[in-house]
């Protein structure tokens, strides 16, 4: 599969998310069993002071356009400071969101050092625009469980996932873009690296919310069963 397969394949789970102080780049990463409620993945930054204010936000789904409107009543938000990442819960009936999720490459495989990678986001030169990068793997940085990546990440693309794919897995989600570093040891910006943040919050959410949604099932089975009689004890028919 190449670039423009992927990013045809992806774009229909990438969405603007609009804040009173900005906006950032987001895609969806999970369901609760029922699909009632969806996950949207993004850098915790891009959502910090709208989640901290309690203020509304909007969520623009590029294809096929539509956008809501999110009162802090109306969504749940689990942050991770440390890697920057966040998930926007949702109803999900609000977007036309596809059924089937891109998978979130597992934790314990690390991508190698030198494979290529491509991420879509809203740069803040041409904003109304999903644009297409890509670059290598640098370095891993296990300590920050992200990414040091060779390619250039604009304003506004925070948040947009970074996609692996090969013939015999497919295409992965492997990261989030976080931030980009310029070079500017010499003064002057020169092309630096962009930080990718890993799936690890993401995985950790999607448990939770299956953990949740276990609980409620056998909550049910128990209301649900028919409750065996019991004869009272001896002791208490006597005394009737």
């Amino acid at each position: 599969m190449n670039w423009n397969e992927i990013v045809d394949k992806i774009t229909p789970y990438i969405v603007k998310i609009e804040t009173p102080t900005g906006y950032g780049t987001g895609f969806l990463c999970l369901y609760n069993e029922s699909k009632g409620l969806a996950g949207i993945a993004t850098a915790y930054h891009v959502i910090e002071d709208t989640e901290e204010w309690q203020q509304p936000m909007r969520i623009h789904q590029h294809r096929p356009g539509n956008t809501i409107f999110l009162n802090e009543s109306d969504r749940v938000i689990f942050t991770d400071a440390k890697t920057d990442s966040a998930v926007i819960l949702i109803p999900s009936g609000q977007l036309k969101l596809p059924e089937e999720l891109i998978p979130l490459r597992p934790i314990d495989r690390a991508l190698p050092i030198g494979v290529e990678v491509g991420w879509l986001g809203f740069p803040a030169i041409v904003s109304q625009t999903l644009s297409f990068f890509s670059g290598n793997i640098s370095a891993r940085q296990e300590n920050r469980s992200a990414y040091l990546i060779d390619g250039v990440a604009i304003n506004g693309v925070s948040g947009g996932p970074v996609l692996y794919s090969t013939p015999t897995e497919g295409v992965q989600i492997v990261g989030i873009i976080s931030a980009y570093m310029a070079n500017r040891n010499r003064g002057d910006a020169l092309p630096g690296l962009s930080f990718a943040q890993d799936v690890s919050h993401f995985h950790k959410i999607t448990d939770q919310i299956k953990s949740i949604d276990e609980a409620r099932r056998k909550q049910q089975q128990i209301e649900q069963s028919p409750q065996e009689k019991t004869e009272p004890p001896a002791t208490e028919m006597a005394a009737k």
